[in-house]
């Protein structure tokens, strides 16, 4: 059995590369990944954001804690596969404050019904946080198998000191809540983005950050989240006497005990200098497990390799057979409830009614739901009785209906809230469907006489804005004949003055659907002809305006000047080459804030190599720094040539 924990950056986020974007659903997904339980983080989705394709998967049940208020903000979302597991108990929030779906608080329910390890009034206090406030920024997924307590979380990330009391109260909070779960006897495997890292060998930029705030390495493993960090792993450095309550480390850190002296063993690069390339990282995503599970584990690493977002996927893999209790157990039988497996061979089918209520299916917008393929593979049903009269189905169906839209929806619980509104819409339709045809009487003749009289009678209402170029040249009245001549000389007579003048000079007042004036030869009487003088006095509309080809060039060449220098006025600058690979360089913006702040300039626009340091002569970034405002490309290309 596989677990594979991953920050993906967005829920859909890896669709948009390789390998993912060949199928670009989650089925394929967890195929490539191959694992069992998937755990993710930063799926910056509420709850109305919430999809078929994410939640009614085939052979998965999923279960996600999301953020109450921020919108496109952490979220947390746990994928089980149902032939190989199912958890016996879920929850949302690391101090069971939030509601569950029976309306208590987690910690307020029965034991039976509970996970346990909830901190206590005194501990809750200690850490100087709203506990609700807490819970509700969608951090923590804890769901519970018979064999253990999984936790998969998403900490705070460092934001330049902003949050750095909500940070160490929620690592402290995280702290509590598995060392009273391992005081209870139960396992704990705690897996996500912990957004901490060890020590230097942890961390590309370690070196370089102690130099710059001028600490030792002491200093460095002491400040505050990566000292409770290290108090609970097994074998993490603490510098001095431990803190009080955190006596041993309770978690073994798999991926590094497979790999203890692997250096550049990294799981996020910043995407802002592009650092992957270079592997200019650091490792903040874990799989931690409980002292007694640490013979359970076959393999643990990290899968670089897979893009999609700026942290890379990390698994442990177990074996089928482990020590659990004392005595030598199947690992599958430990991963559903009691009797679903037995010896490795499955005894019960799964079924939605028997897993935990803060399952996603469970929700009242997909509970009793089916997918498409379940919906071909099921056995329809044999009517046992006569269908009621249709009148009175559709009378009870709308009324359900209105019953329905007009309960109030409420917070993310499960499967005992209220339907929201998307879910509303979605029950009416179902009634409506699902309610027998009425046959319309055909209308009276007379009734539609009346409709096609009223309909001839209307006219067509006239288009609005700008016409279509084939009816610019329809003729939308009769009008008295021209020759063609005479209507091609006036056409191309009319564009070339219009193309000429530029828009902002014409003064056209007329509606812009109306046609264009045109030039009309006055008809001749009634019965009478033009004699031949009249005809050689007419004038015609060609010669009435005649234009010169020097004065027509002349409008041609003003237009294209004035396209030219809006092209000009829009276009990107032209980019310096580099000093290292004269290379063209990359355009930045100053976000530090200071004097600069908000200026641009440029830069080599290759990556960040491994030191993490601008280095010249190797295939990385190069020490180029150009600010925008004094690079002049005219002046730089006179300068290489000797010219001026």
């Amino acid at each position: 059995m596989r677990l594979t924990t991953w920050n993906v950056n967005g829920i859909r986020n890896p669709f948009g590369y390789q390998p993912w974007n060949a199928a670009r659903t989650f089925p394929a997904m967890f195929d490539i990944l191959g694992s069992d339980i998937i755990v993710m983080q930063e799926l910056k989705i509420q709850r109305k954001d919430l999809r078929d394709d994410m939640v009614m998967i085939d052979g998965w049940d999923c279960y996600f804690s999301l953020p109450r208020h921020k919108k496109g903000y952490s979220g947390v979302g746990i994928y089980t596969r149902n032939a190989t597991c199912a958890p016996i108990k879920a929850e949302e929030g690391l101090l069971g404050v939030l509601p569950s779906a029976l309306g208590q608080p987690y910690c307020e329910l029965p034991e039976a019904h509970r996970i346990g390890g909830y901190p206590s009034e005194q501990q809750v206090a200690e850490l100087g946080l709203d506990p609700t406030l807490l819970d509700a920024e969608g951090r923590c997924v804890v769901v519970e198998f018979p064999a253990f307590v999984l936790l998969g979380v998403y900490s705070p990330a460092n934001s330049n000191g902003m949050r750095d009391d909500f940070r160490y109260g929620f690592i402290c909070a995280l702290d509590c809540r598995i060392r009273n779960l391992v005081a209870e006897g139960k396992r704990v495997v705690l897996v996500g983005d912990l957004n901490v890292s060890r020590d230097e060998l942890d961390s590309a930029g370690a070196t370089e950050d102690m130099k710059k705030m001028g600490i030792t390495h002491e200093e460095y493993i002491s400040t505050p989240n990566r000292r409770i960090f290290n108090q609970l792993i097994i074998e993490g450095e603490v510098v001095g006497k431990r803190d009080s309550g955190r006596d041993r480390g309770v978690l073994w850190d798999t991926t590094r005990a497979f790999h203890p002296e692997r250096k550049g063993m990294y799981t996020h690069w910043e995407q802002k200098i592009n650092a992957r390339p270079g592997n200019f990282g650091s490792r903040i995503d874990f799989v931690l497990v409980s002292t007694d599970m640490k013979s359970w584990i076959r393999d643990a690493n990290i899968q670089e390799g897979l893009l999609g977002s700026d942290h890379c996927p990390v698994f442990v893999d177990f074996w089928d057979d482990v020590q659990c209790d004392g005595k030598d157990t199947k690992l599958i039988d430990t991963l559903s409830p009691v009797g679903v497996f037995e010896d490795g061979a499955r005894q019960k089918e799964w079924r939605v009614q028997d897993i935990p209520a803060f399952s996603a299916k469970r929700l009242p917008e997909f509970d009793k739901r089916r997918s498409i393929k379940s919906m071909f593979s099921a056995v329809p049903a044999k009517k046992t009785q006569q269908s009621q009269p249709t009148d009175s189905v559709g009378s009870k169906s709308k009324a359900e209906a209105k019953s329905i839209s007009a309960t109030p929806s409420l917070p993310f619980n499960g499967a005992g809230e209220h339907p929201e509104a998307s879910s509303t819409e979605s029950h009416a339709e179902m009634n409506r469907s699902s309610l027998p045809e009425h046959k319309r009487k055909p209308s009276s003749p007379v009734k539609a006489k009346l409709l096609k009289k009223q309909k001839a009678d209307v006219e067509p209402p006239k288009a609005k804005g700008q016409q279509s170029l084939k009816g610019f040249f329809s003729k939308t009245t009769a009008s008295p004949a021209k020759s063609a001549t005479t209507e091609d000389s006036e056409r191309s007579q009319q564009e070339l003055d219009e193309a000429a003048i530029p828009a902002a000079q014409q003064s056209d007042t007329r509606p812009r659907a109306d046609p264009p004036p045109r030039y009309e030869t006055p008809e001749p009487p009634n019965g009478s002809q033009l004699s031949a003088n009249d005809t050689e006095n007419t004038i015609s509309p060609a010669s009435a305006i005649s234009i010169s080809p020097s004065h027509i060039n002349a409008k041609l060449a003003a237009v294209e000047q004035n396209q030219k220098s809006w092209s000009t006025l829009f276009s990107r600058p032209v980019a310096p080459l580099c000093e290292g690979h004269k290379e063209p360089c990359k355009t930045m913006q100053t976000k530090k804030k200071g004097s600069n702040q908000g200026r641009s300039f440029w830069m080599c626009a290759r990556p960040l190599g491994p030191s993490g340091n601008k280095e010249k002569g190797t295939q990385w970034r190069c020490p180029t720094f150009i600010w925008s405002s004094d690079w002049q490309p005219g002046k730089a290309d006179k300068a290489e040539s000797g010219v001026g």
